[in-house]
């Protein structure tokens, strides 16, 4: 499965979550993953390998993940996986050179932008089915599937575009390019939670 572009707004690097519980990884787990998504997006513009061995166990886990690129405040680049793939690590890395030169919405990242980067990172939870009335705003990505179609939108989407509940689950319905009532009638919808950080929240 190749990481997927993000195409609804992404997070801003300064978006924190507003639940606690979402608070998963520690502020040095953190600045290793932020650094780690730099490091291999210069690494790629030096032709240069990287070691991709996890420093820790907590970093082997599957997980998905997206990697979001601002240049001078400006979104640059957003691509990840929605489904838990790889090895959280190896994911980071690949979602962040996959966001520098492979999100045809922008030219390529290049070597005299990367020190100006900035990252955030959105780690994804599994995702587990769902009841519309379930669907708490703010805390909840959303995942609709039916007829071999897939709409996904992060839980921040809703909270940026002050949509309600049903609202935030007619519009993953469309991003699929489904009904809007989808939901209603047949589509899969299932949810994730997301914990984001960027480098401001760690300097």
């Amino acid at each position: 499965m190749s990481p997927q572009p993000e195409n609804q707004a992404a997070p801003p690097a300064a978006w924190v979550s507003t639940s606690a519980a979402l608070n998963e990884f520690t502020p040095e787990e953190r600045t290793i993953l932020l650094k780690l998504a730099h490091e291999s997006i210069l690494s790629a513009l030096e032709h240069r390998e990287i070691s991709l061995d996890p420093p820790s166990p907590h970093f082997l886990e599957s997980r998905g993940a997206f990697t979001t690129i601002y240049l001078q405040g400006q979104l640059r680049g957003c691509v990840g996986y929605v489904l838990p793939v790889l090895s959280l690590y190896r994911t980071v890395a690949e979602t962040a050179r996959a966001a520098a030169f492979e999100d045809t919405r922008f030219s390529a990242v290049t070597l005299a932008e990367a020190p100006a980067l900035e990252v955030s990172l959105s780690i994804l939870s599994l995702l587990k089915a769902i009841k519309p009335e379930e669907v708490e705003i703010g805390i909840h990505g959303l995942l609709v599937t039916q007829d071999g179609r897939r709409g996904l939108l992060l839980p921040q989407v809703p909270v940026e575009h002050h949509w309600d509940r049903v609202t935030f689950i007619e519009q993953t319905c469309i991003k699929a390019g489904l009904p809007r009532d989808a939901y209603k009638t047949g589509a899969t919808l299932e949810a994730f939670t997301a914990e984001v950080f960027g480098d401001r929240e760690t300097r």
